[in-house]
């Protein structure tokens, strides 16, 4: 099954958006194994600096891509399908795809992939007002 920005974008929850994302890996499950190299030259990459720095501002440094869960801390830009070694030594477009990329913070990542829920059960839910985020307001 593949996922897409496009879809998760019409949940309006975290809890929905999680739940269609979530990955149900293990821990110590490796992903790229002996040729990790490869996605660690990847991310330094020009070419993943710059999707990844639109992605960041496409969604706001918003955990999940969702208003009012900004993410306070490393961004990370997750691949909602996830990639392998053959998809970057092949350089197929899924890679740099926006449509497979989301902003999450380490928490949801490692929740996502790992199913690591106690970041989900003990997340601090702020509800947020209007003009609670504008500097030069007073709410």
């Amino acid at each position: 099954m593949n996922k897409s920005y496009d879809e998760l974008i019409k949940l309006n929850t975290y809890a929905e958006r999680f739940r269609y994302l979530k990955l149900n890996g293990s821990v110590g499950s490796e992903t790229f194994g002996e040729e990790r190299h490869l996605n660690q030259q990847f991310y330094t990459s020009p070419e993943w600096k710059e999707v990844r720095r639109y992605i960041l501002i496409r969604d706001m440094g918003c955990d999940l891509g969702l208003h009012g869960y900004e993410i306070d801390g490393p961004i990370y830009v997750h691949h909602i399908n996830p990639i392998t070694a053959d998809d970057i030594i092949n350089r197929r477009p899924t890679i740099v795809d926006v449509n497979n990329l989301i902003c999450v913070s380490m928490g949801t990542h490692n929740a996502l992939h790992y199913g690591d829920m106690s970041w989900i059960n003990n997340m601090d839910i702020v509800e947020r007002r209007p003009g609670d985020t504008c500097p030069w307001r007073l709410v």
